[in-house]
Order: structure tokens, then sequence, then C-alpha cells
């Protein structure tokens, strides 16, 4: 397989003027009408652990008529729960030329995520799509290129927007209500990343398709380290820790602090608070095409410690940490930290203490949500699939958040701050963080639009 890469004057070309907060363009008509028990047909898109789960929670909701994995086994054993009515498929491209399929989910690797986004809605398709949404900032460009041109209904699974008994939405609500103050910070811990390897090159097993799970991806031998849960700590397939879980912190984060439509427009690593494991600089210059790949040893890359500082253009400030995992929400006036556990601080037992001021929250919840029924995530997607709504976890609200991140590991990698022009979607005199917006991509997989 021949290497290109994506002419960055192109890139630029497509994407001058083009703003991360550009509306969508929604579809009047219908997705493809429903079946006879008004169920929606879906399938799955990489449906190993956390693929599985959400093409379950589809199945559940909807007609679960298909799945593909270039992991035959992990398809084969989702596909046994629904008694021979879900067809199994290797290759996706044989799954999205079928006309009844109305939605699919994608749990792949993220190096995947845009390509089949992509494929699926210009096959007609309403996307699930797993976070991180995208592998760099110029797929974010082209994801929301695509979404726009077909008109199609896409969640991205930020589900802490929908779940959690809404712990995170009355966070958001506290912070944009000024109780806190007008200047406000965020700290998004979210744990570091895994170190290892150099690991052996081995041979892969016989029911996977090595060559089309690494996609765009450079070609290397199997190492079994690369697949499963331990593909988020190789720069190859995705961010690290600081997209992993830091999309999740840092899209409430951005959505407390007013930033959701706009996102971020500085990032400047902390000296001294990040690691690569093989040196930033051999990190880097791989990256940046100035070594060949073959230098690359075949170990994780990904920063395994980091703090980074993030700034808003209305000034509010986010630090992307590899604490433990909460986000914690500060101001003048008050502090709230919040996770999946729970939301806590001296506002929220005010709050809590006074009926009114608990209908108030409550209120405020809902118009956050746009006064869509709270029945999770996945929920958010089927009734959005039938209203032909924005979803709550959009592609542009969500490009906004996943960008942050993408944008705290290239200042990692260049060790000094870099600012971001959100209008003309490029940074600001940086030849090398525009460079680090895309990847070399291995054909026929690229994501060129």
């Amino acid at each position: 397989m021949s290497t290109t890469r994506t002419n960055r004057r192109r890139f630029l070309q497509m994407t001058s003027g083009l703003a991360v907060t550009a509306p969508y363009f929604w579809s009047s008509r219908a997705t493809r009408a429903e079946s006879a028990n008004d169920r929606f047909n879906v399938a799955a898109i990489g449906v190993g652990s956390r693929g599985a789960g959400i093409g379950h929670q589809a199945g559940n909701l909807g007609n679960m008529v298909a799945c593909a994995d270039v992991h035959l086994g992990n398809a084969n054993r989702f596909a046994k729960r629904y008694k021979g009515k879900c067809a199994v498929y290797q290759d996706y491209r044989k799954l999205l030329e079928r006309e009844d399929i109305d939605a699919i989910t994608c749990g792949t690797p993220d190096h995947w995520h845009t390509r089949i986004a992509i494929d699926a809605m210009r096959a007609g398709k309403d996307v699930y799509c797993e976070k991180p949404l995208t592998l760099t900032m110029q797929e974010g460009a082209q994801i929301m290129q695509v979404t726009r041109e077909t008109g199609r209904v896409f969640q991205v699974g930020t589900q802490q927007r929908s779940e959690n008994n809404a712990v995170f939405l009355k966070a958001v609500a506290i912070a944009r209500s000024g109780r806190l103050g007008t200047k406000l910070h965020a700290l998004s811990s979210v744990g570091g990343a895994t170190s290892g390897g150099p690991f052996d090159r081995q041979d892969p097993p016989d029911d996977l398709d090595w060559e089309l799970w690494l996609g765009q991806s450079p070609l290397v031998p199997f190492t079994p380290n690369r697949i499963g849960w331990n593909f988020r700590w190789w720069l190859e397939y995705s961010g690290g820790q600081v997209t992993d879980w830091g999309v999740h912190h840092t899209d409430i984060a951005l959505w407390a602090l007013g930033g959701d439509d706009t996102g971020i427009v500085k990032a400047a690593p902390v000296e001294g608070e990040f690691h690569f494991p093989l040196g930033r600089e051999l990190t880097r210059d791989t990256l940046l095409g100035r070594k060949p790949f073959e230098e690359l040893p075949p170990s994780y890359n990904v920063a395994s410690r980091f703090r980074v500082d993030m700034q808003l253009p209305n000034e509010n400030e986010i630090t992307l940490f590899s604490g433990g995992n909460e986000l914690i929400i500060s101001g003048d006036d008050g502090r709230i930290r919040v996770n999946r556990g729970g939301l806590t601080g001296r506002p929220v037992e005010e709050i809590e203490a006074d009926e009114q001021q608990r209908e108030w929250l409550d209120e405020e919840v809902r118009k956050l949500y746009r006064n869509m029924p709270l029945t999770g995530h996945m929920g958010n997607f089927f009734h959005c699939m039938k209203t032909r709504e924005k979803p709550i976890s959009d592609v542009w609200s969500d490009c906004n958040s996943v960008n942050a991140c993408h944008m705290a590991n290239i200042s990692m990698l260049l060790d000094r701050p870099v600012r971001f022009d959100p209008q003309a979607y490029r940074f600001v005199d940086d030849s090398d963080a525009d460079q680090l917006m895309s990847r070399a991509q291995r054909e026929p997989f690229g994501t060129d639009v």
C-alpha cells in the first residue's frame, strides 16, 4: 500500500472561514420508513467491548439487523444475542450497501471513526459514534462538512450530557447561572495513560483482518498490545487519556464555561508536567514526517502524564490534568465538584436546602436539554431520529470539545503554547501546529472528502 499525506494547502483552503459554530443543516425528510413494529432498523460497526455495549443499547431500542467487525470473533459473539436475525460482516462497507438500515453505531478504535461515519452518512444512515469523535482536527472539519451536506442525525457518545442522574447537567446550569462568579476556571482531571513496550511481533489471529484494522494508519506488524483496550496508548490510533477520558470532562467544562459553541483559542503545556515515554522530540518529528515511522519503536507513545492550561474566547480557563477523575469548577463566589459519583459543593448544598431553588435547577436542566425527554444518551439519539432534532451531543459542540484535547496534545508535542483561530480553522502563525492537525494516511482508507 502506498502512503499519502493530505495536501495541507488544500485542507486549509477547504476549511478557510469554516467556523466550528456553523449551523447544522437539518433535513426535513424523515429517515427511511420505520418497520411494521414501529422500530428503526439499526446496525453496529465495531463490536468489541464498548462497541458491543452501545450496539446492544441500540438493539434494545431498534431492530438489530447487522453487525460488522474486522475481528470476526467479536462480530459472531455480538450477533449471537439476536438469534439469527443479525447478519455478520467483516468489512463494514458491505453492511452499508444495505438499504434497509436506518442508522449505525460506531464503536471502533478512534482512527476509524471519521471514515466510517462519513461513509455511513453518505449511504443515508444516521450515526451514533463513540467518543473521541476524531483522531485529528482535520477530521473534525471533514465530518462537520459531510454532516452539513447530508443532514443526517449524528449523536456523539459523550454520554455525561444525558446520564449519571443529570449531575453534569446540574453542574453546567449552576456554573452558567453566575452563582460561582463571572470569571470561571475548570480543572478537568482524567487520569494518566499506560506505558509499555517495546512489544514483540506476532501473527494476527486467523479471524482478524489486520490490514483492515490498521486502516489509514501505517502498515506495521501485529502485536496484541495494539488492539483491544490498549489501542488508546498509540498516537497512530488515538490521543491517549488526553482525548479518551479528557473529552468527557472537557466537554462538560466547555459547556459550563460558555465555550461549547466556540471551543478554546489557546493551549499551553505546564513545564515539567508532561511526559512522552518515547521522548517528545522523536514522537513529534515522526508525526511531522521528519523521521521515518519505522524509527518509532513498537511501544506505547501517548503522553503518560500531562497538565495543559486552555483558554476560551471569553477568557474563562480549563486545566486538563492527569490527576484523579473529576471536574472542579470554581470562581470568586463558589466552587463545585462533579464526577459520575455525584455533585458536591456549598452552592449545591444551598440549592438542595431550598425547594424553590431545587425547582429552579430542575427547570434549568430541562432548558439545557432543550426540553427533550431525558431517556438516556441512546434514547436521545432515537428520539432525534424520529423528530429530526439536533441531538444533545451534536457534531459541532463535540468537535469543539475533542479539538481542545487535540490542541492539548499538539501543545505538548511542540512544548510551547499554541493559539487557534476558530474562524479560519487553523493555528495562528504556526506551520508545525497546522501540520499536526492531520496525519499521514494510507490509501485507500484515508478520510479526504
